[in-house]
C-alpha cells in the first residue's frame, strides 16, 4: 500500500485514463528543427527516442495550431494533415520505449515569430515589446476560428498517436494573454473579470474534447505569476482554473511562470516555482507538475513525499543527456 510517506519519484501516477509507470516527466523544450512547412524530422524521431527510456511521461515541444501563430520559424506544427504521419514516426519512436507522450499544442499570439507570421493577433492591440510589433485585437470570429483551430490539432494529436495533450497556456503565449488582466483589456464575454478571461481556455478545452471524449488525458501548462503588480498570482490562477477542473476538462496541471512581460524572475534556484505549484495543490484535486532545476532524486523524492506536487518535470539536463532520465530514477543524480 502506497501512503503519502511512502511516496516517491518511483511511485506509479493516473493522468486521465493513463497510468505512469513513475513520476519523471520531460518537460516540453523547443528543438528549433522543424521545416520550412514546420514538419518535424529525422531530428524528432531520433531526440525524443533516446531520451523515452525509463520515463513516466514525455511531453513533445511546442507544437502550432496555426501557420500564423508559430512561437519560431522553425518550429514544428499540427495545422494541416500534412504533419501527421511525420509526428506519428515521432510517437512511434517513444511507444517503442513503453513510455506515453503528450503533444504541447500552442499559438503565440502576440509572440508569433515575426518572421513567419502574417497577422499579429492577441486579446487586446497590447504589444509585448517593440520587436514583435503591435497586436490586432481579435475579433469574436477569429477568436471562434482560433477555437476551431485548436479542435483540428486535437484531431490530428489523436491520429499521430500521442496518447494525450497539453495546452499551452504560459509562457506569454497566446492563451495566457487572454488569462492575465495586463495583456487583457477586452469589455466583451472574453475579458473584464477573471472568469471572462477563462472564457478562451474554456473554449479550446470544450472543443478539444469534442474529438478526444471525456477519457483522453488533456493536461494545461500555465504560468504561476507574471511578476509584475496587477498581473496573475497563483492564488488567482489556480481559482480561475477551478471551474474547468469541476467540469471535468483537464486532468492535470503543468506550473511554470513568467513569459507575459519582458521579465525575468530575481532569483532562480533549485525549486525556485515549487510553491507556486503547492498552492495549486491547495486549490486542487487532478495532478501538479512541478517544474524549475529540479534535477536530482533526493530532492524529487522530497517534493513528492511533502505533497508540494504529483511530478517532476526535468527540462535542459535531458537536452544535455539522453540518460539523464535513467540517472535521476537510479539515484546516480
Amino acid at each position: 500500500m502506497i501512503t503519502t510517506e511512502t511516496l516517491s519519484l518511483e511511485a506509479p501516477l493516473i493522468i486521465g485514463r493513463i497510468e505512469l509507470r513513475n513520476r519523471l516527466v520531460m518537460a516540453p523544450m523547443q528543438q528549433y528543427k522543424g521545416t520550412p512547412e514546420g514538419l518535424a524530422t529525422e531530428h524528432h524521431i531520433l531526440h525524443y527516442g533516446s531520451r523515452a527510456h525509463g520515463l513516466g511521461l514525455m511531453i513533445a515541444e511546442s507544437t502550432a495550431v496555426s501557420d500564423n501563430g508559430r512561437l519560431w520559424p522553425n518550429d514544428i506544427g499540427i495545422y494541416s494533415d500534412r504533419h501527421t504521419e511525420q509526428l506519428k514516426r515521432v510517437t512511434d519512436a517513444i511507444h517503442n520505449a513503453q513510455t506515453p507522450v503528450f503533444v504541447q499544442l500552442s499559438h503565440g499570439g502576440r509572440k508569433s515569430a515575426p518572421e513567419v507570421t502574417q497577422r499579429l493577433v492577441a486579446p487586446s492591440a497590447i504589444p509585448y515589446n517593440a520587436s514583435y510589433g503591435t497586436p490586432a485585437e481579435l475579433s469574436l470570429s477569429e477568436i471562434e476560428a482560433l477555437v476551431e483551430d485548436y479542435r483540428l490539432a486535437a484531431k490530428r494529436s489523436v491520429a499521430a498517436g500521442f496518447d494525450g495533450i497539453e495546452v499551452h497556456a504560459a509562457h506569454g503565449f497566446l492563451i495566457h494573454q487572454f488569462l492575465s488582466p495586463l495583456s487583457n483589456r477586452r469589455s466583451d464575454t472574453y475579458g473584464g473579470t477573471p472568469e471572462a478571461r477563462t472564457r478562451f481556455l474554456r473554449d479550446v478545452l470544450i472543443a478539444i474534447r469534442s474529438e478526444t471524449g471525456s477519457s483522453y488525458p488533456v493536461m494545461i501548462r500555465v504560468s504561476s505569476t507574471d511578476y509584475a503588480n496587477g498581473g496573475l498570482t497563483p492564488r488567482d490562477l489556480a481559482r480561475m482554473i477551478q471551474p474547468l477542473e469541476a467540469e471535468g476538462l483537464i486532468d492535470a496541471v503543468d506550473i511554470s511562470s513568467g513569459g507575459l512581460l519582458p521579465i525575468q524572475p530575481a532569483n532562480v534556484h533549485p525549486g525556485y516555482q515549487l510553491p507556486d505549484a503547492a498552492i495549486f495543490k491547495q486549490h486542487l484535486q487532478v495532478p501538479v507538475i512541478a517544474v524549475g532545476s529540479i534535477h536530482n532524486r533526493s530532492f524529487a523524492d522530497r517534493i513528492i513525499r511533502d505533497g508540494l506536487a504529483d511530478a517532476v518535470a526535468v527540462g535542459r539536463p535531458l537536452l544535455e543527456d539522453p540518460d539523464y532520465g535513467l540517472k535521476m530514477l537510479e539515484g546516480s543524480v
